[in-house]
């Protein structure tokens, strides 16, 4: 199978199917109603306004919905991004799906959503030799379109949209580093890495020993 090179990964964000925005009576507060409760956002920043409302419709990049409030390059969108919109998103981390996707244009790869109030799904960055695996107890079920991970430790699920997300997986089989996926996966080496870190930050994996150290 050949290697699909010049990709890059997009990490895209979006509200949970039920979450629903509204304004208040005033226009002064932003209003986050869902199965886990309310949230209320006061005097919200316009980027922010326009975020969550592009999120309750799907996926979004943050630089994209930066560029449309605010223009400028692309330096002072990513500044703003992290200055303004992503302590409200974290803060909301609990209501967000986080997905994985790529330039190919086939859509994304996985998603991960909160199962538990108060879960918090904060990205890592897997060393190249960390030696990892599928923790023990995680359930792979099929669904309408693609599989979901499932463990009774992990506060997210994990859903898988595409095959590539799969052969992820089936690798976590048996201890794997990094490095080793990227290399036997016919991936662009950013995506096989990303997808990795996405599984560890929700729970999916643990750490195997002996560990390998750093080259």
């Amino acid at each position: 199978m050949p290697r699909v090179v010049g990709s890059r990964a997009l990490h895209l964000w979006s509200l949970r199917e039920d979450v629903v925005v509204e304004v208040d009576a005033d226009g002064r507060e932003l209003v986050l109603r869902s199965g886990s409760g309310t949230e209320r956002i006061s005097r919200p920043d316009p980027l922010v306004r326009e975020a969550l409302r592009r999120m309750e419709l799907g996926p979004v990049l943050l630089a994209n919905v930066v560029a449309r409030i605010d223009g400028g390059d692309e330096d002072g969108r990513e500044e703003r991004a992290l200055l303004v919109l992503l302590p409200v998103l974290s803060r909301l981390s609990h209501l967000m799906v986080r997905t994985l996707s790529w330039e190919d244009l086939r859509g994304p790869l996985l998603s991960v959503v909160s199962t538990r109030p108060g879960a918090v799904f904060t990205p890592v960055r897997l060393p190249a030799q960390r030696l990892i695996r599928l923790i023990g107890g995680v359930s792979l079920t099929l669904e309408k379109a693609g599989f979901a991970l499932n463990s009774a430790v992990s506060p997210h699920r994990v859903h898988l949209h595409r095959p590539e997300a799969v052969w992820v997986v089936g690798l976590l089989a048996w201890p794997v580093t990094p490095s080793h996926a990227c290399a036997v996966l016919p991936l662009p080496p950013e995506v096989t890495w990303a997808m990795l870190n996405y599984l560890a930050a929700a729970g999916m994996t643990e750490d195997c020993e002996p560990a390998i150290a750093e080259p």
